[in-house]
């Protein structure tokens, strides 16, 4: 793939769809990787449902990891259910005790790991 599919040029997440065996997986790559076929880019959907999460509670090791200035904030994530695939994304909630399975999330792409936040409304036909 030419385009980073974590590129914000890009209107959301670009995921890749293998011609021989229809299996659909993200990042995009150009090869199938359950049978090594080609595989075109396929947009994805900006919805979809939390599959299952946890919450990061302590701070990853430094380096490479270099805490913000406010210092290490716990921060929950997941597993988006998007259709035929599933991302895992950070999510971007206001307490943590409100993040449930099956709750409709929108998700979108950004430097490093997509970001997924609860719909409002009118974002879950999208």
């Amino acid at each position: 793939m030419t385009t980073d599919p974590r590129s914000q040029a890009a209107p959301g997440l670009q995921g890749a769809r293998c011609s021989g065996c229809s299996v659909t997986v993200y990042p995009a790559d150009d090869a199938c990787p359950r049978c090594g076929g080609p595989a075109a880019p396929v947009a994805l959907p900006g919805t979809g449902t939390l599959w299952t999460w946890t919450v990061q509670r302590y701070a990853p090791k430094s380096p490479p990891y270099q805490p913000p200035p406010g210092g290490f904030v716990p921060f929950a994530l997941g597993y988006v259910e998007l259709g035929d695939v599933r991302v895992a994304a950070v999510l971007d909630v206001d307490d943590l005790d409100d993040v449930r399975i099956g709750m409709p999330l929108s998700v979108t792409a950004g430097p490093g790991v997509p970001r997924a936040r609860p719909t409002t409304p009118g974002e879950e036909d999208s």
